[in-house]
């Protein structure tokens, strides 16, 4: 893998890659589950569309961005070299980006305010496509992340499917730095069971395999795989 300061080249993604899929494949066998049963989103904010043509090459599907004008920055020409990718939107989204991430990502995994499901059902409709949501909870209720508190997340995904219409996949969250998250990807667990939702988008790089063992279906690595820019 690169320093902080090093260009992305072939052989560390490479490697990096190949030993993440070897950490999940472990993790899953840990947690008796099926390696399928995980879809790993490679994490490729920042990094430019030649950084990530080699983990494409290497098999990887699905990736994951932060911001909707960076994406249209670079994956609509990777998406029209190599067919079969997925694209999701993993950070923030503002209503008025609403329409271009509806016609870019596949799924949405910050869905968190009356505004983003106004908007999202809207160019839904409009545009006749369907990514998946995911609803975004802030476990940790940190005031500077976004996400819906805890006690609010059944109301409000009752209000994303009755009020808006809107076709829930199932929950993401992301633990505070300075805690542990085992128990935070617990409590992402029980709310989307008791709320009928079989995807959960936990863990990242530091933390994939704890979300595997907790029942993660999405699992968000990035500095694993690019290293850190």
């Amino acid at each position: 893998m690169t320093d902080e300061t090093s260009p992305v080249t072939l052989p560390s993604s490479l490697d990096a890659l190949a030993a993440v899929e070897r950490e999940i494949a472990a993790a899953c066998a840990q947690a008796r589950r099926d390696r399928a049963s995980v879809f790993l989103i490679a994490v490729s904010k920042t990094f430019a569309a030649e950084d990530i043509v080699p983990v494409i090459t290497a098999g990887q599907r699905v990736f994951g961005e932060n911001r909707v004008q960076e994406a249209k920055s670079k994956w609509p020409g990777l998406m029209a070299d190599y067919p079969g990718l997925a694209l999701h939107l993993i950070g923030p989204l503002q209503s008025n980006k609403a329409k271009e991430a509806v016609a870019l990502f596949d799924a949405i995994h910050s869905v968190d305010r009356p505004s983003i499901c106004e908007a999202l059902a809207r160019e839904i409709v409009a545009q006749d496509r369907r990514p998946d949501l995911f609803v975004q909870v802030n476990t940790g209720e940190e005031p500077q992340k976004a996400g819906i508190a805890p006690h609010d997340a059944d109301a409000f995904i009752a209000a994303c499917r009755d009020t808006y219409g809107l076709v829930i996949s199932g929950l993401m969250c992301i633990p505070p730095v300075s805690e542990a998250p085992a128990p935070h990807f617990a409590l992402t667990a029980k709310i989307a069971a008791r709320n009928g939702l079989s995807k959960l988008s936990m863990g990242m790089s530091a933390d994939f395999g704890i979300a595997i063992q907790f029942g993660a279906t999405h699992i968000r690595v990035g500095s694993a795989i690019f290293g850190h820019r």
